[in-house]
């Protein structure tokens, strides 16, 4: 079954523990590495920061774009991983040696798969 294991960074973090080639970034090279190997990763992809972000929200029929994310947090989506594991007990396995565990917080959510024609 696929998982997102969704990233939700500290915001409060130093630069120092952002940079890239630092520990961290180290943490996350070997994490990755190591699903890569066990052949459960899908895909994945870290974001840019939340200063990049564009919020779109329609009502009545208008769009209405608002720079920045869509609220005020302490914590802010910074990357994911998609796995296709056997069950939600090893997809939990796996958020917790997510780096970011530890300072911030790893949402886990199956995925919905949808069927596209060819």
């Amino acid at each position: 079954m696929k998982y997102m294991l969704l990233i939700h960074d500290d915001a409060t973090l130093s630069p120092e523990d952002r940079t890239p080639g630092g520990k961290m970034d180290q943490e996350y090279g070997a994490f990755t590495q190591e699903i890569i190997a066990s052949k459960e990763i899908v895909g994945g992809d870290r974001l840019h920061g939340v200063e990049t972000a564009t919020t779109v929200r329609v009502r009545n029929g208008k769009a209405a774009f608002t720079d920045g994310p869509f609220v005020e947090t302490r914590e802010h989506l910074g990357g994911y991983y998609i796995v296709d594991v056997a069950n939600l007990d090893r997809a939990l396995e796996l958020a917790a040696k997510i780096p970011s565990a530890r300072t911030g917080a790893v949402e886990v959510r199956p995925i919905h798969e949808m069927a596209v024609p060819a």
